[in-house]
């Protein structure tokens, strides 16, 4: 056993229906357990793998509000998250969570607007709406992320400039350093570059470890930057 919240999961799919779309996603429907050995765990894949529906389950399992926040967060804006966590039995390690927060892009505003309602004399909003989206979701981020706690990221980069995602890298290099563990869904390749990181692809239809450099950010990211002009020269031609 190692240090790790989170050792594993494991999935009963007799908890989930027979038609349930869930059972057509290639990556997760013949999962029954996965293992988290890393303090730091990245979920990679195209659209549609997959990754954010099992990083969304993982928390809701782990009892954080399916559009983010603390565990403490308890509100419905929209319920669109699936009834995976339902079928998910989570391996827990031998040392006790002392804090922890499930951040997402997709949900932010909501979390945003909750924060203010939750606030009080001892509690002081932070006043998220007030600020860029992008500050709020990194300040947000530095507030909530701390030595010894259980972290769940979806998509962080969606609100991120570059210099601010090798901020966001810093600050999950150092929690992760003091005990802290993160599940991170992304597509960053700035984040998946995090050194002594675990790297799981959800594509090709099995959920496998890769390295950084198998990574279609990375190699996207590298043609991209390498060979710029003679990419979208092909690709516009072959548009028009």
């Amino acid at each position: 056993m190692n240090n790790q919240f989170i050792q594993s999961i494991i999935i009963d799919w007799n908890r989930i229906e027979s038609g349930s779309y869930l059972r057509n996603i290639e990556a997760i429907k013949d999962l029954d357990r996965l293992t988290f050995d890393s303090p730091v765990t990245f979920f990679v894949g195209e659209n549609g793998s997959g990754k954010s529906t099992l990083l969304e389950a993982i928390a809701a399992a782990y009892g954080f509000n399916p559009e983010g926040g603390t565990r403490n967060y308890c509100f419905s804006t929209y319920d669109s998250h699936s009834n995976l966590y339902e079928a998910i039995r989570i391996v827990k390690g031998y040392r006790r969570v002392k804090w922890g927060y499930f951040l997402r892009a997709e949900s932010f505003y909501n979390v945003a607007t909750m924060e203010e309602e939750y606030s009080d004399s001892q509690h002081p909003s932070a006043k998220l709406h007030e600020k860029s989206h992008g500050e709020s979701f990194l300040d947000t981020a530095q507030r909530h992320l701390r030595p010894d706690g259980l972290y769940f990221l979806d998509e962080p980069e969606a609100a991120l400039s570059l210099n601010r995602q090798l901020t966001l890298l810093i600050k999950i290099h150092e929690c992760a350093k003091k005990g802290a563990q993160f599940i991170i869904a992304t597509h960053s390749p700035i984040l998946l570059g995090l050194p002594e990181a675990e790297i799981l692809t959800f594509d090709d239809g099995l959920i496998h470890p890769c390295e950084y450099e198998e990574t279609d950010s990375y190699q996207v990211t590298e043609m991209f930057v390498h060979y710029r002009k003679q990419l979208l020269k092909r690709l516009l031609e072959d548009d028009t």
